[in-house]
């Protein structure tokens, strides 16, 4: 008998979801913070000019939240979605199992599966500004459209999903791209 398979989804997975689902649930990890310290030659930018995604980074404050969604994956779908999210995940991130906490009262918290992108990988872009970050986004574009929209679409959720909670990185990011965005301006 297979176990249940759980994704956790923190970036464009909680917005662009290309897989069969049984079920999601909102929650959160602990322990990490959610950071654009990823560049992306694949989907938000090219090898010549990457673009910026998120990641995770371990806090120092184990009490840190990552606010996300979590996807059951039917048993008879597991190969299909975990050779598929290999292949979208490809460039840098690797698989990760922590403990989920579900914000409803009908689930205990339980493990799942996350992508991430560590340090080590060939593609971390690392820690800088938001406003350097900004600079960035805005000038870089890939094969699954802007980086500004990735920005856009990752702020919009989160605020939908968790409407709450304050996530300052994202929602910093957020107005210093928006003050860059030549559509934006009048």
């Amino acid at each position: 008998m297979t176990a249940d398979m759980w994704i956790f989804g923190y970036g464009s997975l909680v917005w662009k979801v290309d897989f069969k689902y049984e079920s999601k649930v909102v929650g959160y990890i602990k322990g990490y913070l959610r950071r654009f310290y990823q560049h992306s030659i694949d989907h938000r930018g090219v090898p010549e000019k990457p673009g910026r995604v998120v990641t995770l980074v371990k806090s120092d404050d184990p009490d840190a939240v990552v606010w996300g969604i979590a996807y059951k994956i039917r048993t008879e779908d597991i190969e299909q979605v975990t050779k598929h999210l290999d292949y979208r995940e490809k460039n840098g991130y690797t698989k990760k199992t922590v403990t989920f906490h579900p914000n409803d009262t009908e689930h205990k918290p339980f493990s799942l599966t996350l992508y991430v992108a560590t340090e080590d990988n060939e593609s971390f872009a690392g820690s800088t500004s938001v406003e350097e970050i900004a600079k960035q986004v805005i000038q870089c574009s890939g094969p699954s459209g802007t980086n500004k929209e990735y920005v856009y679409n990752l702020a919009t959720a989160m605020r939908q999903l968790a409407p709450t909670v304050k996530d300052d990185h994202l929602f910093a990011l957020e107005e210093a791209v928006k003050k860059l965005d030549p559509d934006l301006k009048k």
